[in-house]
């Protein structure tokens, strides 16, 4: 059966056309799928999975209708939504999915990640995502109430957007050392992430041999997915009105 792959939604209030967008694609080009893989950033930002806003409870519903079809459903974290917990997965009858993860997908083998470990020239994000990946770090954080960990999100977010406004483009785009690096220690030649919002097919060649990476677009002007069948993996893209 056809498997989907999608990442980067940024799912937020203040965009609910892109929340029409993405069930939209549930109830069309996805209806039916054997599996669909969620790769990070689901969510524009996700302050624990006892969140009571209207998007949350929404998102949560369609997916559980539509993990209910007998659609495998799996969700990745990404540096968004990572907190995203096991209560909200079980509400969704989703599968959390470790980031890295290995998975078969038109017959061979393939490493899915969100993508943003790769960028290890952004030394600054990465201090940032030691700590958010932190255990104890997280649980302070989530035993603060809602309203409090919306502000430190906000300020997060702001903050994030100010120092990547003085980043260079390829400070924030992948690392091809760690790429190359993350794919011989998984033994796979075909690497999907999303992350960066640079959707594209990149091949080179990997210890001598053809290898690629298909980098997933965020949602925006345009959807886009990965759609796995049995032969190929396909990139596709289609507007959003």
């Amino acid at each position: 059966m056809t498997s989907y792959l999608i990442s980067d939604l940024h799912l937020d209030e203040n965009r609910p056309e892109i929340t029409r967008a993405f069930f939209d694609f549930l109830r069309g080009p996805a209806a039916g799928a054997g599996a669909l893989y969620i790769l990070g950033d689901f969510f524009e930002v996700w302050i624990g999975d006892d969140d009571d806003a209207p998007l949350a409870r929404e998102v949560a519903d369609e997916l559980r209708r539509y993990s209910g079809s007998g659609v495998e459903l799996y969700l990745m974290h990404g540096n968004r939504d990572f907190l995203l917990g096991r209560d909200f997965a079980h509400r969704a009858g989703a599968t959390l999915l470790p980031d890295p993860s290995l998975v078969t997908l038109a017959g061979q083998r393939v490493l899915l990640m969100h993508g943003d470990s790769l960028c290890t020239r952004d030394e600054e994000y990465m201090a940032f995502r030691e700590q958010a990946r932190d255990p104890n770090w997280q649980e302070a954080l989530l035993a603060k109430p809602l309203d409090e960990r919306r502000q430190i999100a906000a300020q997060i977010r702001a903050a994030s957007k100010s120092m990547n406004s003085r980043k260079a483009e390829d400070i924030m785009d992948v690392t091809p050392e760690e790429v190359e690096k993350a794919m011989r220690q998984h033994g796979v030649h075909t690497l999907i992430h999303g992350h960066t919002h640079r959707p594209d097919r990149h091949t080179f060649t990997l210890d001598g041999e053809p290898a690629e990476r298909i980098v997933l677009g965020d949602w925006g002007e345009s959807g886009w997915c990965i759609e796995a069948d049995k032969d190929s993996l396909e990139l596709r893209h289609w507007p959003i009105a």
